[in-house]
């Protein structure tokens, strides 16, 4: 394989680049929940010493994605219902709190970027491309926190929003009506621009909870 995916990895320490691999590869479903990470499998797939290896381990780790289970060694992380059940409500009132703020603080070059990335994201699912699909979905709705204003607010979203990126793009995959979120997301921007921040509180809040309701089932 072509381990350095661009120019930029290649500066890299050797255990940030195996990081940055397996991140990926979790985050888009190629490492599935519970899997084991064997050090010398992944030693051989990615061509560098163990050493490398072990120490992305320990990063991703750090970040929740992979748990160290006694004598059983490293797997990668699920969520229980309960877990993921607390990621929605955090994330439920954090977004509303984000959006409610993007109603009073958007300007027009954010409105139009918020437009352009919801534009992107219908041209993703138009492709059929998953990964896109779930990065310009990510995409607009970063553009809603950023526009928010609140660096700890914005912070804590981006730990839960990698925690359910996964389980977002199963979702995706397994949707059979994806042109529903583009729709979803036009009525977000329509009520953010004429600042209706109770109409986009109410409308983020169902677009989240509709896709609560096809993770829990994915769950169960």
């Amino acid at each position: 394989m072509a381990f350095y995916e661009n120019e930029e990895d290649a500066f890299l320490p050797l255990r940030d680049v195996v990081f940055k691999q397996l991140r990926e590869e979790i985050l888009y479903g190629k490492l599935k929940p519970g899997e084991r990470l064997m050090e010398v499998a992944l030693s051989e797939r990615l061509g560098v010493s163990r050493t490398p290896i072990r120490e992305g381990i320990r990063l991703l780790e750090k970040e929740g994605l992979v748990v160290m289970l006694p004598r059983r060694g490293a797997h990668v992380a699920g969520i229980t219902e309960k877990q993921l059940e607390d990621v929605l409500e955090a994330r439920r009132t954090l977004e509303t709190f984000t959006v409610n703020q993007c109603c009073a603080r958007i300007t027009r070059s954010r409105f139009e970027e918020l437009k352009e990335a919801n534009k992107r994201f219908a041209e993703a699912i138009e492709s059929g491309n998953l990964k896109d699909m779930a990065d310009t979905d990510t995409a607009f709705h970063n553009i809603i926190i950023d526009t928010a204003g609140n660096e700890k607010v914005k912070e804590m979203l981006m730990n839960l929003k990698e925690q359910m990126f996964r389980y977002k793009y199963e979702f995706m995959k397994e949707m059979q009506d994806t042109s529903r979120l583009v729709r979803e997301h036009e009525q977000i921007i329509d009520a953010i621009g004429k600042s209706r921040s109770d109409r986009a509180v109410e409308l983020i809040r169902m677009h989240i909870d509709s896709q609560a309701i096809a993770i829990y089932r994915k769950l169960v």
